[in-house]
């Protein structure tokens, strides 16, 4: 029992110090694993390049460089080291220098101070950033750029005057600062894009000097214009003056050799006109002579017709006056004869005049009474008023009374 006992002893002893070795084990890996996560987190093995920038990634072992564009990169930590530049293109205006009266103003070629608004714009050279990337410092801008610049700018505006700088050599300014910073950057892998001069800002009492200056100098130029304006003006005058009298001369030489062609061709026209008007002449001679003889032949035909007209009025007339007699007495003659047809026609038949004297009046009586005559004479004779004469034969008074008929 006591070696089964032992036996058993050390068996719990030997699983034990198993048990101790394997916890230990955990333990460590448990904790290189913390500690691997707590590297990763604090050093992300994933690195972001933004838009505009690029990365250099540097091998601390081999001392390689990689370049890399836009994106995600891989730096895993310990071994890779990431920088990141700006490929954009970057402006540097020196903000002390813009006033005359500022903290760092530009100094002339007479040690005037005057400020001036100056703008740089540069990038880097994307050709040369894995090289030169391990050589620039953290800040490009106030490290590399704004030193050469201000070195370059306070150099070049001590070689000119005031004036030049403000109006005159501007662009030979630009130019000499353009041609001596660009090789400078381009040095530290810069590159140069543009310089632009703006305002210049001069001292308050050169200033006002020189604008007395310019005021001067524009009445001078003014008046040099005016002047010029003036010698023009008389020098137009007198070519228009000249211009005006070989005008009249051309005019005046016009005029009369139009009045030379207009006497030549009136001379001309005469002697086609001379001819014409002679013809003319003897055409209306001919035509008043004609016109004469036409009055008198017409005339002469004016009073023939009027004596034909005259004679065979007369007979018209003659003959008017016999036809009139002839027919007055035939008219004679018929009323004779037919008065003795009636007075023969009345003798023998008394009561006809009363019928005559019924049709007469029956238009405007509608009925006559009358008594009839005692002596059985005419029965219009109590109408009229009138008494018939005893002393009368009957055939005298049947005349009578035919008459009377033929009156009424």
């Amino acid at each position: 029992m006591a070696r089964a006992t032992g036996i058993v002893a050390r068996r719990s002893a030997s699983q034990g110090v198993r048990t101790l070795h394997s916890s230990r084990v955990v333990l460590l890996v448990a904790a290189a694993a913390v500690g691997s996560a707590y590297v990763l987190w604090q050093n992300p093995p994933l690195a972001s390049i933004e838009h505009g920038d690029v990365g250099v990634r540097s091998n601390r072992l081999t001392g390689s460089t990689t370049e890399l564009h836009e994106g995600s990169a891989i730096v895993l930590p310990g071994l890779h080291t990431l920088r990141t530049l700006p490929l954009r293109d970057q402006v540097y205006r020196p903000q002390g220098s813009l006033r005359a009266d500022g903290e760092s103003p530009f100094q002339s070629v007479e040690g005037l101070s005057l400020g001036v608004d100056l703008s740089v714009r540069y990038a880097l050279d994307p050709t040369r950033v894995a090289s030169m990337a391990a050589n620039l410092p953290n800040d490009l801008g106030s490290d590399v750029v704004q030193p050469a610049i201000n070195g370059v700018i306070y150099k070049v505006m001590a070689r000119y005057t005031v004036r030049e700088i403000f109006s005159s050599k501007r662009a030979e300014l630009q130019q000499a600062i353009e041609t001596e910073l660009k090789p400078r950057l381009a040095a530290d892998g810069v590159l140069l894009k543009g310089i632009t001069l703006g305002k210049v800002d001069l001292p308050e009492d050169y200033r006002r000097g020189m604008d007395r200056l310019l005021a001067e100098e524009l009445a001078a130029e003014k008046m040099r214009y005016t002047l010029a304006l003036k010698e023009k003006q008389v020098e137009q005058t007198a070519l228009e003056a000249q211009a005006e009298g070989v005008r009249r001369e051309k005019q005046a030489e016009a005029a009369a050799k139009e009045q030379v062609i207009a006497a030549r061709a009136q001379e001309e026209a005469m002697k086609h006109v001379l001819p014409f008007k002679q013809k003319q002449i003897e055409q209306r001679q001919l035509e008043a002579e004609a016109e004469k003889q036409a009055r008198v032949k017409a005339a002469e035909a004016s009073a023939q017709a009027r004596r034909i007209e005259a004679q065979g009025e007369a007979d018209s007339r003659q003959k008017l006056a016999d036809a009139e007699a002839y027919r007055m007495q035939k008219v004679g003659q018929a009323n004779s004869e037919q008065m003795a047809r009636e007075g023969a026609l009345i003798t023998r038949h008394p009561l006809l005049i009363q019928k005559t004297l019924a049709d007469k009046l029956s238009d405007k009586v509608q009925v006559i009474i009358a008594p009839p005559p005692a002596d059985g004479g005419f029965i219009g004779s109590t109408l009229l008023g009138t008494q018939a004469k005893a002393s009368l034969p009957p055939q005298t008074n049947g005349m009578q009374d035919a008459e009377a008929s033929q009156e009424q």
